[in-house]
């Protein structure tokens, strides 16, 4: 169940989905009571909910007849695809070849696939190594490409926020 909800305090219009306790003002952030909100309309479809809300809104900034010449957000979305011009249409349009940039991004995502971001790379130290020492954990992760500024930092964020444990011996995944 969607229902489109207004907010007393500064005239939002959002949706809600389900039967909640409260619901936030998505603009000014006041919580409302469910039960208590002004339900405009109520509806098992999603896109339906989002139709009502969206001719609400044309409907308040004197848009309404512009809105009501515009297909659904179902069949706009179905059209997307076809409007505009494509990546190979722009790219050859802009004198490059889109072939050669295919193949380009092909070797990158290639590449990226395998890559880690900073902190999976030190908590992947952490879990791989016999002995995670603190200089370990740089040297594995420098190895990575990851500066030692950046794992003396992590490690410590790690350690606050109790990811992981620290003692004499090393570091331990929690």
């Amino acid at each position: 169940m969607y229902a489109v909800v207004g907010c007393n305090a500064c005239s939002n219009l959002w949706l809600v989905e389900g039967r909640q306790q409260t619901a936030q003002c998505s603009r000014c952030g006041k919580t409302h009571q469910f039960d208590r909100l002004k339900k405009f309309a109520e509806t098992d479809d999603e896109d339906h909910a989002r139709e009502l809300r969206a001719s609400m809104l044309a409907n308040r900034s004197d848009h309404g007849d512009a809105f009501a010449a515009v297909d659904s957000f179902s069949e706009l979305e179905n059209e997307i695809d076809d409007a505009g011009v494509s990546d190979r249409e722009y790219l050859e349009g802009s004198g490059l070849d889109a072939d050669e940039i295919a193949d380009a991004g092909a070797s990158t995502s290639e590449q990226a696939g395998s890559s880690r971001t900073r902190k999976e790379t030190v908590l992947d130290a952490i879990r791989t190594l016999d002995e995670p020492t603190e200089s370990a954990v740089i040297d594995y992760a420098t190895e990575h490409d990851v500066p030692a500024e950046y794992v003396t930092r992590c490690l410590d964020k790690l350690a606050q926020r109790g990811e992981v444990s620290r003692s004499r011996d090393g570091y331990r995944l929690l």
